[in-house]
């Protein structure tokens, strides 16, 4: 909803970011299995065509938490490039991602390229995806870089990833209690 004492310019610049936050908090949302989240993304009767899957967000939710759990010890989803067509209440994106994966079986690091394609809507004043095409474009597999045990236990101290709301990025206030250091490498 827009406001008559908002320049259309910094309207846009608003609706724009909004849409942005969504699409961020879309991967946070999928990477620590965090369903709200996902679901706050969504309008409630949105679809989602992700390729090996089609259907409703609900749907969508379940299959993606089940395919990541089996498939992937973890998991990461990366944003890059970002275009917003806004038209009124309705807006089309376009973003780049970048998926990596730690697998449970196979090769132990692969990644995968593509873009979302997005049809936002706002509703009530809230901007959320009404449809979603996953444009899956390449993916391939990483050799193993082997770090030192050391540097993989200081890179540990900062807090274990976790597929949860136990995972260091819901930590509020965020600060750090670790003594000042580093590794001579």
């Amino acid at each position: 909803m827009t406001s008559p004492f908002v320049p259309v310019e910094v309207q846009a610049l608003i609706d724009r970011q909004k849409i942005h936050d969504c699409i961020i908090r879309y991967c946070s949302g999928v990477d620590r299995f965090d369903r709200e989240m996902v679901k706050s993304v969504y309008h409630d009767d949105a679809l989602d065509d992700h390729g090996a899957f089609v259907g409703s967000v609900d749907e969508f939710i379940d299959w993606a938490f089940a395919y990541h759990a089996k498939y992937q010890h973890s998991h990461k989803h990366y944003v890059l490039n970002h275009r917003c067509d806004l038209d009124g209440d309705t807006a089309h994106t376009e973003t780049y991602w970048i998926f990596s994966g730690k697998n449970q079986v196979g090769p132990g690091l692969t990644l995968s390229g593509g873009r979302y394609l997005d049809r936002f809507e706002r509703r009530g004043g809230r901007w959320a995806i009404a449809a979603r095409k996953c444009v899956i474009e390449w993916n391939g597999a990483l050799g193993e870089f082997p770090l030192p045990q050391e540097a993989l236990d200081a890179y540990a101290a900062t807090g274990v990833a976790s597929r949860d709301k136990t995972d260091p990025s819901y930590e509020r206030p965020l600060t750090v209690t670790r003594a000042r250091g580093h590794l001579p490498f």
